[in-house]
């Protein structure tokens, strides 16, 4: 589990191989992590498969659709979140690194973004409600019920973070709450079978 507070980014080292992709990336502190531990790249949860002056993630095809990581290239920079410990401090919102899909980046002004999911992920996407944008814990502002919303970043998430260097026409991954989807998809069924 995560937290959507980012600790700061990695650079990617190397990419290698076909339809599983071996990423070797530098992340900002690996004191604890372990051979089979999880981090987050851009809010997807990967296993580290071996810890040296740089980790390495295997990414399956499933993963690489589903997400922004496929387009990542030596050098890029992603951000990264080490998984929650017990004790440690709730500061966002419980994150599972299971990546709903991706969305594109319509608009930036100064602090404010528009982002643009699919219409399948509109349900889930209410004003006030949480998201996480590649892996960063935020509230969702206006939104277009079309699966439009707007995002406000404080200065502090802007430096942390990759978003500050993203513009218009850029990707970003997607995770909706999960008590968003578990009340959503409940509705839904309700619903339905009160229909039939």
């Amino acid at each position: 589990m995560f937290t959507g507070i980012v600790q700061g980014t990695g650079f990617v080292h190397s990419v290698e191989g076909d339809s599983t992709l071996t990423f070797s990336i530098e992340i900002p502190s690996t004191e604890g992590l372990e051979v089979g531990g999880s981090v987050s790249i851009d809010g997807v949860c990967l296993t580290a498969t071996s810890i040296g002056e740089h980790v390495t993630f295997d990414v399956i095809p499933e993963t690489i659709q589903r997400t922004t990581l496929g387009s990542l290239n030596p050098g890029d920079q992603v951000n990264v979140e080490r998984a929650l410990k017990f004790g440690d401090e709730l500061g966002g919102h419980l994150l599972s690194g299971h990546i709903m899909g991706t969305a594109e980046i319509t608009n930036v002004e100064a602090q404010d973004y528009t982002i643009r999911c699919s219409s399948d992920m509109a349900d889930y996407i209410q004003e006030k409600g949480y998201i996480a944008v590649d892996g960063i814990s935020l509230t969702v502002g206006e939104t277009d019920g079309n699966g439009g919303f707007e995002v406000h970043i404080i200065p502090e998430t802007l430096r942390l973070t990759t978003l500050g260097s993203k513009s218009e026409g850029d990707h970003v991954n997607i995770e909706i709450d999960a008590m968003t989807q578990a009340v959503v998809e409940t509705t839904k069924r309700l619903m339905r079978q009160r229909e039939e």
